[in-house]
């Protein structure tokens, strides 16, 4: 069989692919990156929000590929908690609005240098983590600021697939990709 590409690897400059095949630790916002940014709700005071399956797949095949997949929004939420649970990512930190500091006790206790960092993340609170880390990705949706300092802005918006769009770059780099998606194209 071919090697399978994404179709946007034509679009993916050979210098973000470059600096994207070195990463280890993925560490991702949750509300504006794995979610739209909106939270509901219920007149009780219950909160909903929903969640990507298309990222959550990108992610598991992510950590199946050997990048190791963190956490941390500023918020603390059940609803993340669960989500996380349910894909076994590892590392979840809540509640910390200061996300640089979160990635650089994440790192040391990784051992995993800041080279070897992606992160992506929308608002003035993942800044300070966006620019430590070696490849700082952001969304079309993200603030301004947010998308001057970022290596990649996502095509596809914060909640509505961008996290996939990410693993498969990231996984395209590492020349992970078609591992990730041959079972799915066995008879």
């Amino acid at each position: 069989m071919a090697e399978l590409k994404s179709p946007l690897k034509d679009i993916w400059p050979e210098p973000l692919l470059a600096k994207a095949a070195g990463i280890k630790l993925l560490a991702l916002d949750v509300d504006g990156i794995m979610s739209d940014g909106t939270v509901y709700f219920s007149a009780t005071g219950d909160e909903l929000k929903g969640f990507n399956i298309l990222d959550g797949l990108g992610l598991k095949q992510l950590m199946a590929a050997g990048i190791t997949v963190a956490v941390i929004t500023g918020r603390s939420s059940p609803l993340t908690e669960k989500r996380m649970t349910d894909l076994k990512i590892p590392h979840l930190m809540q509640g910390r609005e200061d996300k640089k500091v979160a990635l650089e006790e994440l790192a040391s206790a990784l051992n995993i240098t800041p080279n070897a960092i992606a992160y992506m993340g929308d608002d003035l609170p993942d800044l300070p983590a966006i620019r430590y880390a070696s490849l700082g990705v952001t969304v079309p949706n993200g603030y301004w600021l947010i998308k001057e300092h970022a290596d990649y802005c996502t095509q596809a918006s914060g909640g509505h697939g961008a996290v996939r769009e990410l693993c498969d770059l990231l996984l395209t780099a590492g020349g992970h990709l078609s591992a990730a998606l041959t079972p799915y194209l066995e008879p």
